[in-house]
């Protein structure tokens, strides 16, 4: 494969993925050798450094089970990962929305599951609160997620908008 079958599809963006896990890693590196768990770091009135693990997924969702999680959550970030690469590989070079997308969300997951392999759960530390209410911590990889979910959004909205300007449709 040449440079320029690279550049015809969206195979480019795998270096935003790689970005991202670097990103994300590096950041739980720091946590791991330098914040206690759940120790705060106070940076803002609304936002804390606070490491803690995440056995589950968003939101802690399945956490309290008995570690069946951790390989069913792996199975899907490889299966998802898998997908992405394809689609990257298919998807044209024009189609930047998409492919910025595919890559945010590839390193974010691939950032997530190496935690999964390497510690049985993810680190988080990215806490947000405001008084009582508190966002549940995340991290570089779940940001990346969900920027590029965010982005596929916007994508659909504005290639829906578009296929109806093309077709005269208000």
């Amino acid at each position: 494969m040449s440079f320029k079958d690279l550049k015809a599809n969206g195979l480019w963006f795998i270096a935003l993925g790689v970005l991202v896990v670097i990103l994300d890693q590096a950041s739980k590196l720091w946590i791991l050798a330098n914040v206690p768990l759940y120790y705060d770091i106070n940076i803002l009135p609304i936002f804390d450094i606070t490491y803690v693990r995440n056995y589950g997924a968003a939101f802690s969702f399945l956490s309290n089970q008995d570690g069946w999680q951790r390989w069913f959550f792996t199975a899907i970030a490889f299966g998802i990962s898998a997908l992405l690469i394809y689609w990257m590989a298919k998807t044209p070079w024009r189609e930047q929305r998409q492919l910025w997308s595919y890559g945010l969300i590839l390193g974010g997951a691939i950032g997530n599951v190496t935690d999964r392999l390497a510690y049985g759960y993810v680190v988080d530390f990215l806490h947000f609160y405001y008084e009582n209410w508190h966002f549940p911590a995340f991290n570089v990889a779940d940001m990346a997620i969900s920027c590029g979910a965010a982005l596929l959004i916007l994508d659909a909205i504005l290639e829906a908008k578009n296929e109806k300007l093309s077709k005269g449709i208000n």
